[in-house]
């Protein structure tokens, strides 16, 4: 067992964690909406997966480390790396508000930070360091926009820890706005890049991989960033005082979210039944049904925010999606797992 554990964690995809923020995203978001056993029951998958991923990464961290470290200089795949801090923010926001813990929230958030520096900076520094640079068609893909995920999700985390511990609200606040802003920043960068990519530049159906859901999937958590600092605004007198710009901004990005929306159904629907890609299970995958779980979420947060009600029928409706296109994945997880274990113990 403990060679097949090896050998997951030698090839282990960087990217694996957005599996715990697809989980997260839509177990914070059925608590919410008051569906709080499905909810409690993705906080105990949650729980096992994200251990379970961790592990493999510290196995690859010890014995594979220089696989893992031309990893995270790489163009490509490089960016799958921000889904470590983002999922253990979406994580640690899951035990806040369906779980009810923040202890074990406030060490995630800190490890959370830790891992956006080194990763942020490690990263960005060898991509623009390096001689032998890629094309922007080779280059740039979706997951880049995880840079700016990961940046919103310590704003989220941040900013509903704000109220939970023994610290003055105000500087965790302070801090958590900054890192709204930043992600913003981010995600405006990479998506010009990546609209000209698709607008520009000849882009295959077999390039349009799951990942590009991040592009809705970014504003969506951007979106959650800027409504959570809204309801936590009496906390903060800087919150406060710029508080029509934070709706303004954080609507702004709803909006783009939503128009993202029907442009990736066609293009999927381009991909795989216009051009008959083979739909079969990916783990790239989870870079779909983050995005989904996250807008639903999103929405929901936002109409609090606003305090527009007649907005809470997308999330009562874009739930099921979210639910349905979670299990399917979920479902061909166990299934990948189950014919490759047992293709292991054959060979064995």
């Amino acid at each position: 067992m403990f060679t097949y554990l090896k050998q997951k964690a030698e090839n282990l995809f960087p990217g694996y964690f957005a599996l715990v923020m697809a989980t997260g995203a839509l177990s914070i978001g059925l608590e919410l909406l008051g569906y709080h056993f499905i909810a409690k029951s993705l906080l105990v998958v949650n729980v096992v997966a994200y251990l379970t991923l961790w592990m493999l990464t510290l196995i690859r961290l010890v014995r594979y480390f220089t696989k893992l470290k031309d990893d995270l200089m790489s163009h490509e795949n490089g960016p799958g790396f921000f889904t470590l801090v983002a999922g253990t923010c979406v994580f640690g926001s899951q035990l806040i508000v369906v779980g009810g813990e923040s202890q074990i929230a406030l060490a995630l958030w800190i490890l959370a930070i830790l891992l956006w520096c080194v990763i942020m900076y490690t990263f960005f520094t060898s991509v623009t360091v390096r001689k032998d640079k890629p094309g922007l068609v080779e280059g740039i893909n979706g997951a880049w926009l995880i840079a700016a995920v990961a940046t919103q999700s310590v704003s989220i985390l941040g900013t509903l820890l704000s109220t939970h511990i023994q610290t003055e609200p105000e500087i965790i606040l302070f801090f958590t706005l900054c890192m709204y802003f930043l992600g913003c920043m981010l995600y405006l960068n990479i998506i010009t890049l990546i609209f000209y990519r698709f607008t520009f530049l000849k882009l295959d159906f077999s390039a349009l991989t799951p990942p590009y859901w991040i592009n809705m999937g970014a504003v969506a958590i951007t979106t959650l960033a800027g409504s959570t600092l809204i309801l936590h605004a009496e906390f903060s007198s800087l919150v406060v005082e710029i508080t029509p710009f934070i709706k303004g901004f954080t609507l702004f990005f709803w909006t783009t979210g939503t128009w993202w929306i029907p442009l990736l159904f066609i293009l999927t629907i381009w991909r795989h039944v216009y051009h008959r890609f083979p739909l079969t299970y990916d783990h790239q995958l989870w870079g779909m049904a983050f995005p989904l779980a996250m807008y639903t979420t999103s929405t929901y947060q936002l109409s609090k925010a606003l305090d527009f009600p007649f907005l809470m029928i997308i999330p009562h409706a874009m739930v099921y999606i979210a639910i349905v296109a979670w299990l399917v994945i979920f479902v061909g997880l166990l299934y990948h797992l189950y014919q490759d274990l047992t293709n292991h113990f054959k060979l064995s």
